[in-house]
């Protein structure tokens, strides 16, 4: 019983760690370029030390995966920073509605109508969060969260490509902040050198334990044998977490219309993922049974 329970553990602990992500990203003086740069910083050198052992290989699929995953992260610190926490996670997790559209094209899989109808039901989602009044930065700030969504499609889209396993499974991580890292120099270094106490332990802490360890803690827990479907779930306690974080410390309430589109995407997504798993199910049965 213990030895089932400890992997999802590292999962929910993953999960937990991501979740605080809005709420330090907000509670600081940086500006969004600053606070990507060092976060990127600690973030690399800690998966770098951790996966050490694996190596540092690169090639064609996991450096454009270490792109697509530098500029997710510089988009999703920009986007909590010019509009609501909630807005920010909420529109970055509509990535498995990207994922849907594209996979079937890029791996010539199967597009479903229960594929057809989750996409439409997220779509609606989406729109609510530009319902209502809204300032100019929240419009800018829910555009770039939704391109940080598209962007983390794709970058998941990559890891499911084969020459993705032929080098550190890490090695988009630390490439991909490393380039953020070299990219945001001219903005970040001033700021390091000039950061106050309080702004340098947000950033360690964003860097090393919300994105380092917390990513360490999850391929833990893949690699003691969590179910993809489970992880998915779990994985969805980030963004019910995230802007609870901020509400309860720093007071940023997010608008009902966001709070509304927000739930509609979970559950459609969540409920995606299980009929999806009991289809598999079922279809594994059937093949077992014709072949006994």
């Amino acid at each position: 019983m213990r030895s089932r329970a400890n992997p999802l553990l590292f999962v929910l602990a993953a999960a937990f760690l991501w979740s605080t992500g809005g709420l330090f990203i907000k509670w600081n003086t940086l500006s969004g370029l600053e606070l990507s740069f060092c976060r990127s910083l600690f973030a690399m050198i800690t998966v770098a030390i951790l996966t050490r052992r694996e190596g540092f290989g690169l090639n064609s699929i996991s450096a454009i995966a270490s792109v697509l995953y530098a500029v997710l992260l510089v988009l999703f610190v920009l986007s909590t920073k010019a509009t609501t926490a909630a807005n920010a996670i909420f529109l970055q997790y509509t990535a498995p509605v990207y994922v849907l559209i594209f996979e079937p094209l890029i791996y010539k899989e199967k597009f479903r109508l229960r594929d057809l109808i989750t996409v439409v039901v997220c779509v609606g989602g989406m729109a609510l969060f530009f319902v209502g009044q809204l300032r100019p930065q929240d419009i800018e700030g829910n555009i770039m969260a939704l391109a940080s969504g598209l962007c983390f499609a794709f970058y998941f889209l990559l890891l499911r490509h084969p020459r993705a396993r032929e080098v550190n499974r890490a090695s988009s991580v630390i490439y991909g902040n490393l380039l953020a890292v070299l990219v945001l120099a001219p903005w970040g270094l001033p700021a390091l050198l000039n950061i106050n106490l309080h702004d340098a332990l947000i950033v360690g802490y964003l860097g090393i334990v919300q994105l380092g360890i917390a990513y360490a803690l999850f391929t833990e827990g893949m690699a003691r044998g969590v179910r993809s479907l489970d992880a998915g779930i779990i994985c969805y306690i980030e963004p019910v977490l995230n802007p609870v974080w901020v509400f309860l410390v720093l007071g940023e309430r997010p608008s009902r219309w966001a709070l509304l589109g927000g739930t509609i995407i979970v559950v459609a997504v969540i409920a995606h993922m299980l009929l999806d798993a009991r289809g598999k199910r079922k279809a594994n049965a059937a093949a077992f049974e014709a072949a006994h």
